[in-house]
C-alpha cells in the first residue's frame, strides 16, 4: 500500500515538474498564478478540459 502512495505521488510531482517547465509552449496566459495553479491542478484538469489536455502535451514536448 504504502508502494502505491509513493508511485502515485512520484507521479503527481513529476507532472506538476514537467508542466511547470514545460508551460510556455502552451496557450494559456504566462503568469505565475497560472502556471502554479494549472500545475497543481494538473489531474483533475486532465480529466475534465479537452483543451487542458491537448496544452499539457505540448508542455510535455520537448
Amino acid at each position: 500500500m504504502e508502494l502505491i502512495v509513493f508511485g502515485l505521488v512520484v507521479v503527481y510531482a513529476g507532472g506538476v515538474w514537467k508542466f511547470f517547465n514545460g508551460f510556455n509552449r502552451t496557450n494559456f496566459q504566462r503568469t505565475l498564478p497560472n502556471r502554479l495553479s494549472l500545475a497543481l491542478l494538473w489531474p483533475a484538469l486532465i480529466i475534465t478540459s479537452k483543451s487542458y489536455r491537448q496544452n499539457f502535451r505540448k508542455a510535455l514536448k520537448g
